[in-house]
């Protein structure tokens, strides 16, 4: 690369913001899990912020300018997330009250020819009418034999609610086992 193309491909690095570590200064529009919560003054690595935080809308660069709006609506910023962790923690009273069954085929021992993951999970909970990611499914593994399990639904990083998953086998048609 010739020293004309890196200047130009460093130069909006030099518009950024740096923090005292190295990194860039962002300001966070919204909560990024394991980064921080909406209003937030975090340092991130140039890449992180260039390639995810600012193209999908979730961070902003740190001006005064921003620092200044977020610190005047930082109150009703609280009110907000209040409101949000009252509904997600509405919804995860909702899902602890739930018990969905998912049917699959097993032996005689009750080990499932297949196993049961997220996937399964979400499927049978539209089905009641209740919309959720597979990524808010946590297993600790496919469920692989009948049974009853309680399996964790992360809704919000502070919020995690608790499913009833029963496992049951198929039910044999009239005519008999399947392959028979």
């Amino acid at each position: 690369m010739s020293k004309a193309a890196t200047r130009r491909a460093n130069s909006h690095f030099k518009r950024l913001p740096k923090g005292n570590n190295g990194g860039i200064q962002l300001l966070l529009i919204h909560n990024v899990e394991h980064l921080g919560k909406q209003g937030d003054l975090v340092e991130v690595k140039p890449g992180f912020a260039l390639n995810y935080l600012l193209p999908q809308g979730l961070a902003t660069i740190a001006t005064d300018h921003h620092k200044r709006m977020v610190e005047k609506h930082r109150e009703k910023l609280r009110e907000i997330e209040i409101q949000k962790l009252k509904s997600y923690q509405d919804q995860a009273d909702e899902l602890a009250k739930q018990s969905i069954t998912i049917e699959a085929n097993a032996n005689d021992e009750g080990h499932l020819y297949g196993s049961v993951g997220p996937h399964e999970i979400v499927d049978s909970l539209k089905s009641v009418g209740i919309h959720l990611a597979q990524d808010q499914i946590r297993l600790d593994g496919p469920l692989k034999e009948l049974g009853l399990y309680t399996v964790k639904v992360h809704l919000h990083s502070e919020v995690e609610a608790s499913l009833k998953v029963w496992v049951v086998p198929t039910v044999a048609s009239e005519t008999g086992e399947p392959g028979a």
